[in-house]
């Protein structure tokens, strides 16, 4: 097996891993990113922490509602992470032979610079949007289905309200009206379902909604990989001057390295996350024009017109919470996914070799 196909595994077994522990976070996060509120609503409406967020879905979804989408996420991540993992692996292998024929030649050090992983990582990531988007797509619509449909019944009882005043109804027909739209019970929604619904609002094409972002944001696990593998050769770098017994870098290290890595990235690409799952979240929500997105140029308008610069930034203590404990822990497994496979090829090389002898 190449060491790229090995990285891809060990990524999307990791990646699985961590997606699986920090969901609840995920679901959470991605309702705060698609809750729309207008700037004054917003200065007078109290801010609620994510973990009473986390009870609030509970109450209203029980456990099965942090858990939505699921399955086409875990899918999804494995996907991502195991092609990630593989071309990130072959282009970091041609950028290090690369480097060793510069080397060669008299230019560097032999060594692969920070501009080279960033390239990497980008062309790595690149890839992985254009193969993945329609899953993160269903997952989005599935974490904000809920939230959406209480969205629409709120936007009903507004226009049955005014309804009401307008047409001079009685308090008690009212009543039954408001009674007759609380009895109506969700209807199931699964993978099929949001499949379905993307469908039917934008074709084909509505699976590859929030694309210009994200292909923005491949800067993300750029950044990330490029403060890792950085990290990493400046820490083996000091081990091997103090002329220290073991070069190895233990789990921990890779998992404060993994968190500080991921902290950096998600600070500075933020706010296209937040635009992303605006625009892969369900438009048609009621009549208020500012609550639906033609593109990523007009939900970036429409978010500074009535929200403010505060809307890009919407539960992003939530996400560093989630992503850098996710990606801390997926370094960490796939760093020892890697060493049990090393461990495992190099008996089967020795038991071969003398077999053959």
């Amino acid at each position: 097996m190449s060491n790229a196909v090995a990285n891809g595994l060990a990524g999307a077994g990791g990646g699985m891993i961590a997606q699986i522990i920090t969901y609840p976070l995920q679901t959470v996060n991605t309702r705060q990113q698609t809750e729309r509120v207008a700037k004054k609503s917003l200065a007078n409406s109290k801010r609620l922490g994510t973990l009473v967020q986390i009870l609030q879905v509970i109450r209203s979804d029980g456990w099965g509602g942090l858990y939505s989408g699921l399955k086409p996420s875990l899918l999804g991540t494995a996907a991502s992470q195991g092609i990630y993992y593989y071309f990130y692996q072959v282009f970091k292998n041609k950028a290090e032979a690369i480097a060793v024929a510069r080397k060669a030649k008299g230019h560097g050090d032999g060594t692969v610079g920070m501009f080279s992983w960033l390239l990497v990582a980008a062309l790595a990531g690149s890839l992985n949007v254009l193969l993945t988007n329609p899953i993160w797509v269903l997952v989005t619509r599935m974490q904000t289905h809920t939230q959406a449909e209480r969205k629409i019944m709120e936007e009903r009882k507004e226009a049955l309200v005014k309804e009401a005043s307008e047409n001079c109804l009685t308090g008690s027909e009212l009543q039954v009206k408001l009674a007759e739209l609380d009895s109506i019970k969700p209807h199931p929604y699964g993978t099929w379902q949001a499949v379905n619904e993307v469908y039917s609002e934008a074709k084909i094409t509505g699976f590859w909604k929030g694309i210009v972002p994200t292909l923005i944001m491949v800067c993300n696990p750029a950044i990330q990989f490029m403060i890792y593998e950085s990290s990493l050769k400046h820490l083996r770098a000091k081990r091997a001057d103090r002329k220290q017994g073991s070069k190895n870098i233990t789990a921990l290290e890779v998992f404060l390295l993994g968190a500080l890595a991921k902290l950096g990235a998600t600070i500075s690409t933020y706010p296209l996350l937040v635009v992303k799952s605006r625009l892969q979240a369900k438009q048609e929500i009621g009549g208020n024009i500012s609550l639906r997105y033609s593109g990523t140029v007009d939900a970036i308008r429409k978010m500074i017109q009535y929200e403010g610069l505060p809307g890009f930034y919407k539960g992003m203590s939530t996400k560093i919470a989630q992503s850098v404990f996710a990606a801390s822990v997926l370094f960490m497994v796939k760093e020892e996914l890697l060493k049990i496979y090393t461990l495992l090829a190099d008996k089967c090389n020795k038991v071969l070799l003398s077999s053959a002898k």
